[in-house]
């Protein structure tokens, strides 16, 4: 990680890793040990303290002190501005998948039921289409009514 990366940048590599995310998930229901944090983790407690110091840098724990314990706490303000930041995003991210469930449900409809602005049915009329007058005798075609 660099040394001058920003606080959110930090927040975002701290949380791809499963790892980290599910010492966070621990750390939801309150402060625990290292010791407490690597057990479900097949992993040493080198390795654990480690995946801590990402995050304790990210911000998003803090390390207490009490006797020879260093309790980790949860920090929940580094994960807020994480997710104001992704909800910026989340009106776009809706309004494409809302276009897309449009577009498929327009693929997914059969041919027939399908209406585009250039395609009309048979007995849809046109505007520069003439609709006869009821007093108007109907025109016939040249040659239409007379006997070969």
């Amino acid at each position: 990680m660099a040394a001058e990366q920003d606080p959110l940048s930090a927040v975002f590599a701290a949380l791809a890793d499963p790892t980290r995310r599910a010492i966070l998930a621990r750390l939801r229901s309150g402060e625990a040990t290292v010791t407490e944090l690597a057990e479900p983790f097949a992993m040493s407690l080198p390795a654990v303290s480690k995946h801590l110091k990402v995050l304790e840098r990210a911000g998003l724990i803090t390390r207490g002190r009490s006797a020879q314990w260093r309790p980790c706490r949860l920090e929940a303000e580094p994960l807020g501005e994480a997710s104001a930041w992704l909800e910026r995003y989340r009106r776009l991210w809706e309004h494409s998948f809302d276009r897309l469930a449009e577009h498929l449900a327009e693929q997914l409809r059969p041919a027939d039921d399908r209406q585009t602005p250039d395609r009309r049915t048979p007995d849809q009329e046109t505007p520069d289409q003439e609709t006869p007058d009821k007093d108007t005798p109907d025109r016939q075609a040249p040659n239409e009514g007379q006997q070969p």
